[in-house]
């Protein structure tokens, strides 16, 4: 037992370590840091990131999270820079070098062909009187007392103050932007995320001849065929001018039979439930599934402007293509 919390003393004393770090970087929000979201702003190209070693790994992440904020931007290896994928900077893009000494050898052999092509230079550096830092536009201080490795050796918090800043970066970035959720899914297009904000009623509802549908003068037998043939659980209900008038469910069934309902004779329209949610077209799948689990259904009646039914969609249609 003494062995076991003496291990989560070690664990609590990092994460007390790093939150202090990102404490300390409240006051490093300043003009450095607003003259930096200005020059990524007014880039009309990609935003370069580089870096090596740890900070290298940090810039990948920064790269992700700018690409996936609206701000289009790339990781480059500083060594694979020499060696030809320089050439895949151009003169309109900015770059972003991490480096927490600001000396690292591979990031300044880079310098002199990043001031021929004239690019915007902005660095994070733990270092604000390094080499690196006194070579860009703007340097941002993310230097740390102390690392939280014990030895003072391995990058643990000045990695994490690097990733915050950026992060910060980014969604500051996001913002001016004016970057919306659906900008956002539209990089995401094959996660979770994307299809929540992106797939739409019209893209999973049952359609044309799909649509269970009788008329309103129809018997209750007949709507009970039609829901078996169309196997959805539903019918909806229609004036002659194929306007909705409700629809008959599961649950209605039960209630028809409970009150001795002859299906013969019944009429459906006797047993319908009117005024029935219902959604358009256009709408967000995720809603229609807010809409169902709000009132308890199972399905919705899609209408359009003129009132007539022109979709069925179920739950197991959003629960199949992955809307949760």
């Amino acid at each position: 037992m003494q062995e076991i919390e003496s291990i989560c003393a070690l664990g609590r004393a990092v994460i007390d370590a790093e939150a202090s770090t990102i404490q300390a970087l409240r006051s490093r929000i300043d003009h450095n840091f607003a003259n930096a979201c200005l020059k990524l702003l007014a880039c009309e190209g990609r935003i370069i990131i580089m870096g090596m070693g740890k900070s290298g790994h940090i810039g990948k992440k920064i790269a992700a999270t700018f690409a996936s904020t609206g701000s289009p931007a790339f990781f480059i290896h500083p060594g694979e820079a020499k060696h030809g994928d320089f050439g895949m900077i151009t003169p309109k893009d900015a770059v972003l070098m991490l480096s927490n000494s600001g000396e690292t050898e591979e990031i300044l052999a880079i310098l002199p062909f990043i001031k021929r092509l004239g690019l915007v230079l902005i660095t994070l550096t733990g270092n604000p009187q390094s080499t690196l830092a006194k070579a860009a536009i703007v340097n941002i201080d993310v230097s740390v007392a102390k690392e939280a490795c014990p030895l003072g050796l391995a990058p643990t918090s000045s990695t994490t103050a690097a990733l915050v800043m950026g992060d910060a970066l980014a969604i500051s970035l996001l913002e001016k932007r004016g970057f919306t959720a659906e900008d956002f899914a539209k990089s995401h297009p094959g996660g979770a995320l994307g299809r929540k904000l992106l797939l739409r009623v019209d893209e999973l509802m049952h359609t044309g001849s799909d649509i269970p549908k009788v008329n309103y003068d129809a018997l209750l037998k007949t709507a009970l065929v039609e829901m078996t043939q169309k196997k959805l659980g539903v019918t909806t209900i229609v004036q002659d001018d194929n306007q909705l008038a409700g629809i008959f469910t599961d649950g209605d069934i039960r209630r028809a039979f409970d009150n001795k309902a002859d299906i013969h004779s019944t009429y459906i329209h006797q047993v319908m439930t009117k005024k029935p949610k219902v959604i358009s077209p256009g709408l967000l799948a995720a809603e229609a599934l807010h809409i169902m689990e709000t009132h308890r259904i199972t399905s919705l009646v899609v209408i359009n402007d003129a009132n007539h039914p022109i979709g069925i969609i179920h739950l197991h249609d959003i629960l199949r293509a992955g809307v949760m």
